[in-house]
């Protein structure tokens, strides 16, 4: 069997590895085996945060336009009913920054939508 060097190969491949671990604390951004254990951890944790950024900002902007809507005596579904019913399409996002910066066209949007 012939002896396989893989000099070059590993330290670019452990290298690597460390330069995505380096601002991790003590051996976490030194020692490749720790490092590797906590990037590996890191970038499954990085997948599911992208999942779950999605969900925590659509929760937020139902929760602003609910507490705009209880302003105009409403609930949340029924403000959405409403516009669903009149067709008035704008997403939640859309609706939440409205309902922040533009209290007056949101009563409005809402008088409409009755």
């Amino acid at each position: 069997m012939v002896r396989v060097k893989r000099g070059n190969v590993a330290r670019k491949r452990r290298k690597k590895i460390l330069q995505i671990a380096k601002g991790y604390k003590g051996a976490h951004s030194r020692l490749f085996r720790v490092a590797n254990q906590q990037v590996m951890k890191a970038l499954r944790y990085s997948y599911i945060g992208r999942k779950q950024k999605k969900r925590t900002f659509r929760k937020l902007w139902i929760t602003r336009i609910n507490s705009a809507s209880k302003l105009n005596d409403l609930t949340y579904s029924q403000v959405i009913h409403n516009f669903k019913k009149s067709n008035i399409d704008l997403n939640r996002k859309m609706l939440s920054q409205i309902a922040i910066l533009d209290t007056q066209t949101f009563h409005e949007l809402i008088a409409i939508s009755k």
